[in-house]
């Protein structure tokens, strides 16, 4: 392991700088007394004096001591505060599925801004009607305003007509929102649900607004991961059960090789027995590959100690 590369961290009495092996072992909890106790807080960047590698910089980032992995082996010589200021983005792992029956979406659960998470249990999987739900991705402002004129749309059309709209009625206007304010918006949307004519639907939209009925659709930043493990194991008439553990693992391994994508998984299975929610926590997920095991934070070990009492 690099004993060059230092994590910096807020204690008490200052910034001091920690080997990547003693945060690491820190992390894992391996001793009973960190060199430097109490931790106020981690900074959400590593300054690296000669090269850290991908194994070590995805273990630091698993254990929650880097919210990402690094580009490059430079100094990060920046504002700390620059990520928290930046605009929210979703940077996400979002997945439509059709199976026999109905359709499953899934989702992970982090919103970064920047480099720094600033929600890591967000729901990206939003109700437009009783039968129709979307996953977003991108900017998370822009997504929800567009999920939030058509779910307003689309109440008035069920007013009108005095039945729910379909799926294809929801997703064309979902892109055609998209399409008219292709210049300002920065989103890609998946559009799935179950209606009386014509079954379960999954519709992609991407940054755009182009529309693609598709029997599987998969977006965000994690998405770049997945499309041969798709072309693999996606096949035509799955179950129910089939198609779930499909978007779980898909999410999870998304969630494994994507640094801004994390968290939990959250799946909506949607058929003509109506819509059904699944939660399934981030110490539950499979690993994959060199990913490294949950572990409680510095934080909560400190947090959850017993004070003793003072002596008189």
């Amino acid at each position: 392991m690099n004993s060059k590369a230092t994590v910096e961290i807020q204690t008490n009495i200052g910034w001091v700088q920690l080997s990547i092996t003693d945060a690491l072992r820190c992390a894992n909890t391996e001793i009973e007394t960190p060199p430097v106790t109490p931790i106020v807080r981690i900074q959400y960047y590593i300054t690296c004096v000669d090269t850290v590698n991908r194994i070590e910089q995805t273990k630091l980032c698993k254990l929650g001591l880097v919210s990402s992995l690094l580009t490059n082996s430079k100094t990060m010589d920046r504002d700390a505060t620059a990520d928290v200021n930046a605009p929210h983005s979703m940077g996400t792992t979002i997945i439509g599925v059709t199976y026999n029956g109905g359709v499953i979406l899934g989702a992970d659960s982090r919103t970064s801004t920047g480099l720094y998470v600033a929600n890591r249990a967000s729901d990206k999987i939003t109700q437009l009607t009783d039968n129709v739900y979307i996953c977003r991705s991108g900017s998370a402002a822009d997504s929800q305003i567009v999920s939030d004129y058509v779910r307003y749309f689309l109440h008035q059309h069920t007013i009108q007509l005095g039945q729910p709209a379909t799926v294809k009625v929801a997703a064309n206007l979902v892109r055609l929102l998209s399409y008219n304010n292709k210049n300002m918006l920065q989103t890609g949307i998946i559009v799935g649900g179950w209606d009386k004519y014509e079954g379960g639907k999954i519709y992609g939209i991407p940054l755009g607004g182009t529309i693609l009925e598709q029997p599987f659709a998969i977006g965000g930043s994690g998405s770049s991961y997945l499309y041969g493990f798709f072309d693999q194991a996606w096949k035509d008439g799955m179950t129910k059960h089939e198609a779930e553990q499909l978007v779980v693992k898909a999410v999870s391994l998304a969630i494994a090789r994507d640094g801004a994508s994390g968290g939990v998984v959250r799946t909506v299975t949607i058929n003509s027995e109506g819509v059904t929610r699944n939660f399934y926590p981030g110490d539950t997920l499979p690993l994959w590959h060199d990913e490294v095991e949950a572990h409680n934070s510095l934080l909560d070990i400190l947090n959850t100690s017993v004070a003793e009492p003072m002596s008189t």
